[in-house]
C-alpha cells in the first residue's frame, strides 16, 4: 500500500533511475490525480513535467465505472460494458457531449501552465495514480501515438492484470509496482487517496518549472 501519490511517484522513480538527466525525456501526468505521481517522478529524474488531457467516461449512477474514455480528437469505448447497462444512443451521446465540453474547460484553465511541447521523437513517460479499465489510458497513448514519440513508457503504481495486458501490447515500455487480481478501486491501495484540485494541478505544473532552469541540459526546454 503507499502512504499517498507522492510516495507512489517516488517509488516508481526509483524504477526510472536510467533516464534521469535525458534531455529528449518528458513526463506527462494525467490530470487530475496522475499528476502529483509525476511531479516526483519528473523532479528526481529532472525532466519537464506536462499534462496530458484525457476524460473518463463513466457509467451513469457509477462515476468511477469507466466506459471509456475521451481525449483531444479520441474516442475509446467499451461496449460491451455499454450494452451491459443498456446505454441507449442517446444517452451515450449526451454522456459524451457533457465530457467533452467539461475536456475543454480543463483545457481553457490550464492553458497558462500547460508547457505543450513538441513530442516528436521524444522518450515520453505517461504517468496516472493507478489505472483500473486502462480505458484513459489506452485513450492517451493513441493521442500520443499522432505525435510520433520515440519512445512511449507507462508508468503507474498499480494496476489489474486485464489493464496491464492490453496496455503493454501498445506501449515500448510497462512499469507498474503492483498488479493486483483483487482490485476494487485504484484509491483502494493507499492510505491517503485524497481528491486534487485544479489548483493543485497548477500548483506542480508551475513549480516543475524550477528544477528545469537549474539543470544546463535541460534549459534550452523551458
Amino acid at each position: 500500500m503507499f502512504y499517498d501519490r507522492a510516495d507512489a511517484g517516488l517509488r516508481l522513480a526509483k524504477r526510472l533511475i536510467g533516464y534521469t538527466n535525458r534531455d529528449d525525456l518528458t513526463v506527462l501526468g494525467l490530470p487530475r490525480g496522475g499528476v502529483p505521481v509525476a511531479f516526483e517522478i519528473a523532479r528526481q529524474l529532472h525532466a519537464p513535467l506536462d499534462i496530458l488531457l484525457v476524460r473518463k467516461v463513466g457509467v451513469p449512477g457509477q462515476p468511477e465505472l469507466a466506459m471509456g474514455a475521451i481525449a483531444s480528437g479520441i474516442t475509446i469505448l467499451d461496449h460491451q460494458l455499454i450494452r451491459h447497462f443498456n446505454i441507449g444512443e442517446q444517452e451515450l451521446a449526451s454522456i459524451l457531449a457533457k465530457e467533452e465540453e467539461e475536456l475543454r474547460h480543463r483545457e481553457h484553465l490550464y492553458k497558462h501552465v500547460h508547457r505543450d511541447d513538441v513530442i516528436k521523437d521524444r522518450c515520453v513517460i505517461v504517468v496516472d495514480d493507478g489505472v483500473a479499465t486502462g480505458s484513459s489510458m489506452l485513450a492517451a497513448i493513441r493521442l500520443l501515438r499522432s505525435q510520433k514519440p520515440a519512445k512511449i513508457i507507462v508508468a503507474v503504481p498499480v494496476a489489474p492484470p486485464h489493464a496491464e495486458r492490453e496496455i503493454r501490447m501498445v506501449v515500448d515500455e510497462w512499469i507498474c509496482l503492483i498488479v493486483s487480481d483483487y482490485f476494487p478501486a485504484v484509491g483502494f491501495f493507499y492510505r491517503d487517496f485524497s481528491q486534487v484540485g485544479d489548483e493543485e494541478v497548477r500548483s506542480f505544473l508551475s513549480h516543475s518549472t524550477h528544477w528545469i532552469k537549474s539543470v544546463p541540459s535541460l534549459r534550452h526546454e523551458s
